[in-house]
């Protein structure tokens, strides 16, 4: 639940010690981290179930998932060089651990927003309403990429709005003040707001699909000295999705477990479930992966980091950091690529034998 980018906290996060291609090695034992958020509820079941500790026997290694309570926490310590790998968002992988210099892969595309992140007006129906009125959202998070995006479609700006910087914690609170018009935020907040009297949802990441995207990344030079991490990872991972997706009593328990773990039940897990894109198959997943529109989302994500001010530090182009993809082609800088999107993990997934 907490997907969130601190303006302050990025730029602590940027001047932490940077993992070099020196410090990884071939090695046995990695830590991987998550916090909260409805496609990321896999991790911490694939710890408590065994199925974790399962794949990396079978790939004679270990692998420890710790669950970090804090979002922008866990993306510090990762860049720091705290763990391994650590789960978030296509933005904060481009705007933390790669800008600031950590060489950082995608592993697994997990999903992507599909309705879970909402624009919420008080008493208004039309998009076009939120004109003139003051916006309150976790700044410089998703919830404000979304924003951006969504005054675009009604030729509205950010200077046509009020950006107030509320906490995730406080936001249904602020919602039922009289002063409070108009919210950007995420699920579960989104399905509290949106059953208070007034509350109409007039832009949603249903709009814009595929665009954010949520991931399991990890440092580029530890999977490259260290294969048998990117397939124990993987193999763990789909076979959860496998199980979330098998009509069985096995099945069941799982996202009973995963729903508990987030605080609700398994109606309330499924309900948010269902606004989430969840790629279940790795082919899928692949197929996102290598598509057309994965470079152009990207381009819009960099554009909106350097236009706030938080593309790495002190950016004097929106090309400081680079980025690669499946077919060979890169946004930004070639020499100084920092974020990469490879599917070959997930496409030994997608062939695997059963």
């Amino acid at each position: 639940m907490l997907r969130k980018l601190a303006a302050i906290i990025l730029a602590a996060s940027l001047s932490l010690p940077i993992v070099s291609a020196a410090d990884a090695a071939p090695k046995k034992d990695f830590k991987i981290c998550w916090s909260i958020y409805v496609g990321w509820m896999p991790w911490g079941y694939l710890s408590d179930s065994g199925i974790m500790k399962k794949w990396a026997e079978k790939n004679g290694i270990n692998v420890e998932i710790t669950r970090i309570n804090d979002y922008v926490e866990s993306i510090n310590q990762y860049t720091a060089g705290g763990f391994d790998g650590c789960s978030m968002t296509n933005m904060d992988a481009l705007s933390i651990p790669a800008g600031g210099g950590v060489d950082t892969t995608a592993l697994i595309i997990g999903d992507f927003s599909n309705g879970n992140d909402a624009v919420i007006l008080k008493d208004k129906a039309a998009l076009a309403d939120i004109a003139g009125q003051k916006v309150n959202l976790v700044e410089l998070s998703v919830s404000h990429y979304l924003l951006a995006r969504a005054l675009d479609t009604v030729k509205l700006a950010e200077k046509d709005i009020t950006v107030v910087n509320t906490s995730d914690a406080d936001m249904v609170a602020a919602y039922g003040t009289s002063d409070v018009t108009s919210v950007v935020t995420w699920n579960p907040l989104v399905s509290e707001i949106v059953a208070m009297p007034g509350a109409q949802k007039v832009f949603d990441s249903s709009q814009i699909p595929g665009e954010i995207i949520d991931l399991m990344v990890v440092n580029t030079e530890t999977l490259k000295d260290n294969p048998a991490l990117g397939k124990a990872l993987v193999g763990a991972w789909y076979e959860a999705m496998e199980l979330m997706t098998s009509d069985t009593p096995e099945g069941k328990a799982a996202k009973e477990e995963m729903a508990k773990a987030s605080g609700t039940d398994l109606a309330g897990f499924d309900a948010q479930l269902a606004s989430t894109a969840m790629f279940f198959d790795p082919a899928k997943a692949v197929e996102f992966t290598n598509g057309t529109e994965l470079p152009r989302t990207m381009d819009l994500v960099r554009n909106f980091l350097f236009s706030h001010g938080i593309l790495g530090t002190n950016a004097t182009s929106v090309d400081v950091v680079g980025m690669s993809f499946p077919d060979g082609s890169t946004l930004g800088d070639a020499k100084n690529v920092k974020l990469r999107f490879d599917p070959a993990f997930m496409a030994e997934a997608a062939t695997a034998t059963p």
